[in-house]
């Protein structure tokens, strides 16, 4: 069995993690409060009670954590089990001033540095369904292919160096894409429900035409229910709207959609609703 080592069990590091074991891999997990990795026991996971307890001796590292500060605590802890050539794939959404740290601390130890965030939300994870934007050395490829065949439904490899951050760079598109579209949709049900008609008229305006998608439909949904249990949290997507704002503008970039859901986002997170999915964007439409 190939051995994996999973530095972080939020939402998606979990998901993750339960897709993994049905699939048979030797699991370690490891999280900074534990509480939120034992459940994973009960499916099979061997919970670490350190980072370098979990990645010594496992055929490939993954972090899945908040932020590129909290991956780089996690991995210069890690330091002690590593080994030269062991791949290490960062799949947190970090922004792309993170990288450089994050790629010198792969180099100071030998390891395969793949840069590779992924596309897709909860149940995507779940699914092994998520789009894998991987950027990293081409001797790191054949021993991921079982993990990404198991984690994603696609995976795109869009540099052979990792440290470049190719795979961060096309993230703060995708991801932005993803908030941008969550953000209007909000935006639209609220604008509805504040004029005095039913939200559901819109659905009936939009559903089945050129403007639909099945995404559309599962964030409507939410709102409609009032059914805010997170696949990504408001909170982390108020970070991203960050992250990606400064990469654009290290671009010369202007990115007034991400910008403008920053602001709702931060509103929204005023209200309370920062654990809530970032449909909950929704409240943030209302000024009383």
């Amino acid at each position: 069995m190939t051995a994996v080592a999973l530095l972080g069990t939020g939402i998606m590091g979990t998901a993750m993690a339960r897709n993994l074991l049905r699939h048979d891999f030797d699991l370690r997990v490891w999280n900074r409060t534990r509480a939120r990795a034992e459940p994973l026991a009960g499916d099979g996971a061997t919970v670490a009670a350190s980072p370098a307890e979990a990645v010594d001796g496992a055929d490939v590292v993954i972090t899945m954590l908040k932020d590129g500060d909290t991956v780089l605590a996690a991995m210069r802890d890690a330091a002690p089990g590593l080994r030269s050539g062991q791949p290490w794939v960062q799949m947190s959404t970090v922004g792309v001033a993170a990288l450089e740290p994050l790629a010198a601390l792969a180099a100071e130890h030998g390891l395969l540095f793949v840069d590779a965030p992924v596309q897709g939300t909860k149940q995507p994870a779940e699914q092994g369904a998520l789009v894998i934007l991987a950027a990293g050395p081409p001797a790191a490829r054949e021993p991921l292919e079982p993990v990404f065949g198991t984690l994603g439904g696609k995976t795109l490899w869009v540099g052979d160096d990792g440290a470049q951050g190719n795979g961060t760079r096309l993230k703060m598109a995708t991801v932005g894409y993803g908030i941008s579209l969550t953000t209007i949709a909000a935006e639209a049900l609220a604008l509805v429900q504040g004029l005095g008609l039913d939200p559901a008229l819109f659905a009936e305006v939009v559903s089945g035409g050129p403007m639909d998608s099945p995404y559309l439909q599962a964030k409507m949904k939410a709102i409609r229910e009032g059914d805010f249990e997170p696949s990504f949290t408001l909170r982390n997507a108020e970070k991203d709207t960050r992250i990606i704002g400064e990469a654009a503008r290290s671009a010369g970039i202007r990115v007034d959609m991400t910008d403008a859901a920053g602001e709702r986002f931060r509103r929204a997170l005023e209200q309370g609703h920062g654990e809530e999915d970032m449909a909950a964007t929704y409240f943030a439409g209302f000024t009383s």
